[in-house]
């Protein structure tokens, strides 16, 4: 098993604050961290599992921040915290079927996918509609968003902050700012789901995801904070910049 040395704790630390404060703004954080816990040696079966554990502080500090803001009305997206922790415990049985030697062929492929769909999905603007106007969106589409992003949350997780906040738009034609609280609300539901089936599997490093996840706290408290203080014109350029330089980092290491 690895063990949190002096030489492994300060990755973790600026990992987790770095990745806590992207995702709180724009999702994402997986691109950095799970790349890190592979890169210190843990097998991707327990990386997943360890990932999840830190995750959950990061995503329920910001879904906080963002409730406590009226920001996000736990009320009107019902279906899809059930639909999405369905998804979420499917998806990580599904990692305990797929062998080691899979895994590491596929999650490269996974991350460095994530990152360009956020970048192609990027490209249209939205209106910010009230919050009311949620109840009239037809319920098939709450619950076909959070079975498929839930399996996958559940399953690998890579870049789904950035995958709840594109879909929402392009499904509810909200502005990013409120985006941004559904898919931290319905991030931490298919985090923590996910973890506890980790955690009946046994594929979970407790010191290493504990010391990551109160940094990713950290980091994701004056993220959210600050997406909220300076709005879309914050979030956006971040999101781009971020996706980019992530999505060419993990090509170059795939092909070289």
């Amino acid at each position: 098993m690895i063990e949190l040395s002096i030489n492994i704790l300060p990755i973790i630390i600026i990992t987790g604050l770095i990745a806590g404060f992207i995702d709180a703004i724009a999702g994402g954080g997986g691109l950095l961290t799970i790349p890190a816990l592979l890169g210190i040696g843990l097998p991707p079966h327990l990386a997943l599992g360890t990932n999840k554990l830190a995750a959950s502080f990061g995503s329920s500090t910001a879904a906080i921040t963002f409730y406590r803001k009226q920001l996000f009305k736990p009320t009107l997206w019902w279906r899809s915290f059930v639909a999405t922790a369905v998804g979420a415990v499917c998806g990580a049985f599904i990692v305990d079927w797929v062998s080691k030697a899979w895994l590491d062929k596929l999650l490269p492929a996974i991350i460095i996918g994530s990152a360009l769909y956020t970048i192609v999905s990027q490209r249209s603007t939205h209106r910010l509609y009230k919050d009311d106007a949620f109840i009239q969106c037809h319920p098939c589409k709450q619950i076909t968003q959070g079975l498929a992003l839930g399996v996958y949350d559940g399953f690998a997780g890579p870049g789904i902050g950035a995958f709840w906040l594109v879909s929402s738009m392009a499904l509810y034609r909200l502005s990013m700012l409120l985006c941004a609280g559904l898919a931290k609300a319905m991030n931490f539901t298919s985090n923590f789901v996910s973890l506890l089936t980790f955690i009946y599997l046994g594929h979970v490093n407790w010191l290493i995801g504990l010391t990551l996840g109160i940094s990713i706290m950290i980091g994701a408290f004056f993220g959210a904070h600050s997406a909220i203080r300076f709005g879309e014109g914050f979030i956006r350029p971040i999101f781009i910049t971020v996706v980019i330089i992530l999505a060419g980092k993990l090509a170059w290491q795939a092909g070289f």
